[in-house]
């Protein structure tokens, strides 16, 4: 899929989440559930990966891939439950989630646990770049997801995952430094990230923790041949943020429609094949 197509697709799953409506009971589907550290977010597909619709919450009861509010992730994650089934006309009672690379067996343990303790049992945990990569259909490249607490890579060639990695440094850091900045709280900063008229005073601001998470992903790359880098996860949406990869990088650098969506369309196509 090229980057036109990816970005079609992404946005067709968008509009769904904007416009939902009934589908067949007999249906064929398959669920997502992104426990993100910014936001939490249900994707459904269909058994050709055709986006259904879905349901966002902004939430800070995960972080960095720790439960820290156990029965607030529930409660928000029954709600988007119970949105979804009502707008498409479902039952939703299992589906796939994912986690930053290198999560602890025990936060993914209890990552799963919240979702199972909101009725949908966890078929299959995955990393969240492998996640973005089955969402964009890259067989070759790197996919490097900028989360709220973790910027995450996966390395694909010939279609397989050779690599991946994750390291502590994502959106949760650039609210700290425009915190320190301003004199204001951590969740004034967070708000003051969103704020589209001031974009480009923020992003001079939070520019060296850009740099930062671009020396981070040079790292993981030393040593493996690629020549694209595919950015997806809501802390890369910025106006030039693929300019600071790309000049740290050499290399091409490719942000996507929507970037917060990709990993949470991508679980939910965990078990779908493609037919491409």
């Amino acid at each position: 899929m090229n980057i036109k197509d990816a970005n079609a697709y992404i946005k067709k799953f968008d509009d769904k989440m904007q416009k939902p409506s009934l589908i067949s009971p007999d249906k064929e589907f398959y669920v997502g559930v992104d426990l993100g550290t910014a936001n939490i977010v249900i994707s459904v597909v269909d058994e050709n990966g055709e986006p259904l619709g879905g349901a966002t919450y902004p939430s800070s009861v995960v972080k960095d891939g720790i439960v820290v509010d156990f029965l607030g992730a529930i409660q928000i994650v029954k709600e988007l439950k119970q949105k979804v089934e009502k707008d498409l006309g479902i039952e939703i009672t299992q589906g796939f989630t994912a986690i930053p690379p290198g999560v602890e067996a025990g936060s993914v343990k209890a990552i799963s646990n919240v979702i199972e303790s909101a009725e949908i049992d966890v078929i299959m945990v995955i990393d969240e770049p492998t996640a973005a990569a089955k969402a964009l259909k890259i067989t070759d490249g790197a996919v490097v997801d900028v989360g709220g607490g973790t910027t995450g890579i996966s390395i694909l060639k010939d279609g397989k995952v050779i690599f991946v990695a994750d390291e502590p440094t994502g959106g949760t850091h650039m609210s700290l430094v425009l915190a320190g900045n301003y004199g204001i709280t951590f969740d004034e900063a967070e708000e003051l990230k969103k704020d589209k008229n001031k974009e480009d005073e923020i992003f001079t601001i939070v520019k060296p923790v850009v740099e930062k998470m671009a020396s981070i992903v040079k790292r993981f790359l030393s040593g493996y041949e690629v020549d694209t880098i595919y950015l997806v996860g809501g802390a890369c949406t910025f106006r030039g943020f693929d300019s600071v990869f790309e000049k740290e990088l050499g290399k091409k650098v490719v942000k996507t429609y929507k970037p917060l969506l990709v990993t949470p369309l991508g679980i939910a196509l965990t078990k779908v094949k493609d037919k491409t």
